[in-house]
């Protein structure tokens, strides 16, 4: 780990990579740790003096898979109850063709997402409405937003604190180098962040562990 993982004081955005999380969880327990309370995980990882501003949650409904599908719905609405906003992107259908045999099929591309996370995290920066931005992925395309936020930083005089924070499995040297810190997600901080079978919302709504994921 490189530095204290968030230093002290000041409002913290916490911005979740979904796929990126999703399948570091995956890899480490298949679904058992998939129901996972990401306002409690986001409040833990703060410190001293800090305060939680936001929790973003960025991912895309999965295509060709009803069932998977409403899974993922029962957990979107469950989380969002507890106060995360969820931005969706989307997948789009893409066509590939091998170059030996010639065959085509079809197949789909998430998009919107990683360009959502940047245009959230830089334009949060900018604006000041937070001072510390905990990154929750190990994709190095995120790298360029954090530079974005370096010069934005330098223009205003003001530092804003970069941690990325690892999915279980998942590191990057890129994220490592542009970050102010870096910490990966292990098992134990995890399972102690997983939520009740039944969460219930401010509106009386119950949402129940998918028995999949048991």
């Amino acid at each position: 780990m490189r530095d204290k993982p968030n230093g002290t004081g000041g409002r913290v955005g916490v911005y979740v990579d979904g796929f990126n999380l999703y399948y570091g969880l995956k890899g480490m327990s298949h679904h058992r740790d998939l129901w996972l309370d990401l306002a409690g995980l986001a409040r833990d990882l703060l410190r001293d003096g800090q305060s939680l501003e936001r929790v973003r949650y960025f991912t895309a409904i999965v295509r060709n898979d009803r069932q998977a599908a409403a899974r993922q719905r029962v957990y979107l609405a469950a989380v969002q109850s507890q106060g995360v906003e969820v931005v969706l992107g989307r997948f789009q259908e893409k066509y590939n063709r091998c170059r030996q045999c010639g065959m085509v099929w079809r197949s789909y591309e998430e998009k919107k997402t990683d360009a959502a996370i940047a245009s959230s995290m830089v334009a949060d920066a900018a604006l000041g409405v937070v001072d510390v931005v905990l990154l929750v992925s190990a994709d190095t395309d995120l790298c360029a937003p954090i530079e974005k936020i370096r010069a934005i930083d330098e223009r205003r005089g003001h530092k804003t604190r970069i941690v990325s924070v690892f999915p279980p499995g998942k590191g990057a040297d890129g994220l490592r180098r542009c970050s102010d810190a870096w910490l990966p997600l292990g098992q134990a901080l995890i399972r102690r962040w997983q939520l009740p079978e039944v969460v219930c919302g401010p509106d009386g709504i119950e949402y129940r562990r998918p028995a999949y994921w048991n």
